[in-house]
């Protein structure tokens, strides 16, 4: 019963390094809701290597700096080495990692501010005390791991997530970005302050604080969202606008070959009855590139092509590549919902790509581009082809992609060193070049 009476008393009495050596197992549980609140909040996909590589990882240096160094200087190093792991297992960038890095921290910090109060109260105790005396300290934390965790349970039951930034350009979610972590760090700020008169200020005026610095935040963030919808908006008026003048060129091309049909047949037959077999392959050919022209412009469909972006840059390479008489042969088996690239990174890799085997075309006798979109499921692969005709024989596949090259007057030679630079940070994908006799052949492999 002694021993009984001594443990008690040692727990109940305030002892900062004891505090430290006790609650130093629950930095794994820590980081492990940590990993979890990320990973659902951000729809991150993880295997079980990445999730026990993170928590072991950022528990043992979390630990060791605790006791090593003394605040903040050990909280510095610790969310240092928590962006790099979520950079590095998750190949997010900076701007991601950064948010991934501090949401966390502001979701602890709410919680934990709204349970600290009653905790002192009912206890009757002061924020020092529950500090250092380890039997409060324990409970606290214990409390706010149950408390997120329970919000984690939620996330995942209601499939909760921040997905809103997948709807915008590039700009716009740097904007919602920056707003949120300007956000997320007043509140952190706001907490810090409010800690210190914890003591003194009542309950009504910690709970009125917390819930409108969350209300402001979330407030102020979904007008922000709302506002950059109409971005969006703006741009699926402009695919739909596109959409008709689609439509428009189609029914006109139908409509000119509905009115040559007569012709084309008495053509034909002339060239039948004179048995001239050589003219009618002539006449069927070029009749071919216009039958193919339809055919092309048919597949330029937003409901096929499911991704307002991808069209208008395939609808606007299209005009391009007419305006120069250039011929566009589309083949498109493909699910841009299923693309397993950030979207961004690969309209620009098009792009620059497009523009590169039209510029090559159009000086030849041809003037083709062949492009096809296809999804090799046995190879876990999706594949984007782009080739065309071309005049250089001789052109070096691996020195393009260096920067300040190109074989065309005028030019920078910038695109495909971009190229490069985006493959470098998408380590799932890899472009093949190629070329021959006929065509120069670009392939982008996307694996999944």
């Amino acid at each position: 019963m002694e021993i009984l009476t001594n443990i008690w008393n040692v727990l109940t009495t305030e002892n900062e390094m004891l505090t430290k050596i006790i609650i130093s197992p629950a930095v794994i549980i820590e980081d492990f809701i940590i990993f979890l609140l990320i990973v659902y909040i951000f729809r991150i996909n993880y295997t079980s290597k990445q999730k026990y590589t993170y928590v072991f990882t950022l528990s043992i240096i979390s630990t060791i700096t605790n006791f090593v160094l003394h605040s903040p200087y050990n909280v510095i190093i610790n969310f240092l080495l928590m962006f790099i792991l979520i950079r590095k297992m998750f190949k997010l960038n900076v701007i991601y990692s950064i948010l991934c890095t501090i949401t966390p921290t502001a979701v602890f910090a709410l919680i934990g501010s709204l349970i600290l109060k009653p905790i002192l109260l009912l206890n009757n105790i002061s924020t020092e005390q529950i500090t250092n005396i380890p039997i409060y300290r324990f409970g606290y934390i214990m409390i706010l791991y149950l408390s997120i965790y329970s919000i984690i349970i939620l996330l995942k039951h209601l499939k909760l997530s921040i997905n809103l930034l997948e709807n915008f350009e590039i700009e716009s979610r740097k904007i919602i970005i920056f707003h949120t972590l300007f956000g997320i760090f007043t509140i952190i700020i706001q907490l810090i302050l409010t800690s210190f008169y914890t003591d003194v200020l009542p309950i009504m005026i910690t709970f009125l604080n917390f819930i409108s610095l969350f209300a402001y935040f979330f407030i102020s963030f979904f007008s922000l969202i709302k506002s950059l919808k109409l971005q969006v908006t703006s741009q699926n008026l402009e695919s739909a606008e596109n959409y008709n003048n689609t439509l428009s060129y189609l029914y006109d091309n139908v409509k000119a070959f509905q009115h040559d049909f007569n012709n084309m047949v008495f053509i034909m037959g002339g060239f039948i009855q004179d048995n001239d077999i050589e003219g009618l392959k002539k006449y069927y050919k070029s009749l071919e590139n216009d039958c193919n022209k339809v055919n092309n412009i048919a597949l330029l469909n937003p409901t096929l092509i499911n991704n307002s972006g991808i069209y208008n840059l395939l609808m606007s390479k299209y005009k391009i590549a007419s305006n120069e008489n250039v011929t566009i042969h589309l083949e498109y088996f493909f699910d841009l919902n299923k693309l397993n690239m950030p979207i961004y990174d690969f309209s620009r890799i098009l792009g620059i790509l497009l523009d590169n085997a039209i510029e090559a075309a159009k000086e030849t006798q041809n003037k083709q581009v062949n492009i096809m979109f296809r999804d090799s499921s046995r190879n876990h692969t999706q594949i984007i082809t782009i080739e065309n005709t071309y005049l250089d024989k001789n052109i070096d596949a691996k020195k393009i992609f260096e920067k300040g090259e190109s074989s065309k007057e005028n030019h920078s030679g910038i695109g495909l060193w971009e190229v490069k630079q985006i493959l470098n940070r998408n380590n799932n994908v890899n472009l093949i070049t190629s070329n021959n006799e006929l065509y120069f052949k670009q392939s982008l492999e996307i694996y999944y």
